[in-house]
């Protein structure tokens, strides 16, 4: 070859090098949008644009579990129609009665006639009385219902499910194994603020998700911050009854409704956030937790050290205190 064209020569390879490098580097990507009737986002660092794997995994949900969706599985069910469930069902239904078991009954799919006699479910509310509470006591227990090759049975064709508790920690698992199933080795995935995390964000570092302040804020304006905690390759759900919630008569309800009783729970324990290896526990627990009270919740956390908890409970003159069951800078 001719010296004259070795340096052009090596020029074009070097700016050929540069432009391959930059193409095949991933780039942080962020997809927003709304499903289960609330908001999501997931950022993840890849090459492709995942859109289409992201929507197509929360939508698979929603056709399984969402009680809002006429045509889904939970849907079919609570009208006692005949179907047979799928995977997604089978799953979050046995996950379900774990922690109905461990938690004896605090949380309980089954409540949804309770749920919505309170005016928080999916059917409009009525008139709440004593003797109402009383005989739809009588659908709630995940002992009152099976599932067996697929099929669900019940004691009485009245009982209906409400995965509500659990289905948007689900969602977020469920993205979780598109984006791992791709290799994707950074993400965040949030849906409706039940958390995923995995590595780093874009600056290398942990990711920060925050747990908002318990201020009473019905239209979810107020998103004051109590804490950042840095999270990496796990999972966090925050359940509370400062969003959800109205006033009768002078007395608050809010949306947290104790299975075992029947009626809102009423105790100083303001919001619940559970830090799990996976979003479906974390969120069901969340919910446990908030029926349970802090001093069942923090027992439960001591019994399982694979569980860390972060409470917010009330105290004196309006005031509010932070117990947690790890170590400061844990996170």
């Amino acid at each position: 070859m001719n010296k004259r064209w070795h340096l052009p020569f090596l020029l074009f390879l070097i700016i050929g090098s540069v432009i391959i490098l930059s193409k095949s580097k991933p780039t942080y990507r962020t997809q927003q949008g709304k499903i289960f009737g609330t908001l999501y986002t997931v950022t993840y660092e890849h090459n492709a644009d995942l859109q289409a794997n992201i929507v197509g995994a929360m939508q698979a949900v929603d056709n399984s579990l969402s009680p809002f969706n006429k045509r889904s599985i939970i849907t079919h069910i609570n009208n006692n129609d005949s179907i047979i469930v799928d995977s997604l069902f089978t799953e979050v239904f046995r996950n379900a009665q774990v922690v109905y078991e461990e938690s004896h009954g605090a949380f309980d799919p089954t409540v949804a006639p309770l749920v919505n006699a309170w005016g928080f479910g999916f059917k409009n509310g009525i008139e709440v009385n004593a003797s109402t509470i009383d005989s739809l006591r009588s659908l709630i227990g995940m002992s009152r219902i099976s599932l067996t090759d697929g099929r669900m049975a019940k004691d009485d064709p009245r009982i209906m499910l409400d995965f509500s508790a659990i289905a948007k920690g689900y969602g977020s698992d469920r993205v979780a194994r598109v984006l791992d199933s791709c290799g994707i080795k950074n993400y965040m995935v949030e849906i409706g603020g039940e958390v995923v995390v995995k590595g780093h964000n874009r600056h290398g570092n942990p990711w920060g998700i925050g747990i908002n302040k318990p201020i009473d804020d019905s239209l979810s304006a107020n998103q004051e911050l109590q804490t950042v905690l840095r999270l990496q390759d796990c999972a966090i759900a925050t359940s509370g009854n400062y969003r959800n919630f109205y006033y009768k008569d002078g007395v608050k309800y809010a949306h947290t409704i104790d299975p075992r009783t029947g009626y809102p729970v009423q105790h100083s324990l303001l919001s619940a956030t559970v830090i799990a290896d996976n979003c479906m526990r974390a969120d069901a627990l969340a919910t446990a937790f908030m029926v349970m009270g802090v001093d069942s919740a923090m027992a439960y956390c001591e019994r399982h050290p694979e569980i860390d908890g972060y409470f917010i409970v009330a105290a004196d003159s309006g005031r509010y205190e932070v117990l947690r069951t790890f170590e400061e800078g844990k996170y």
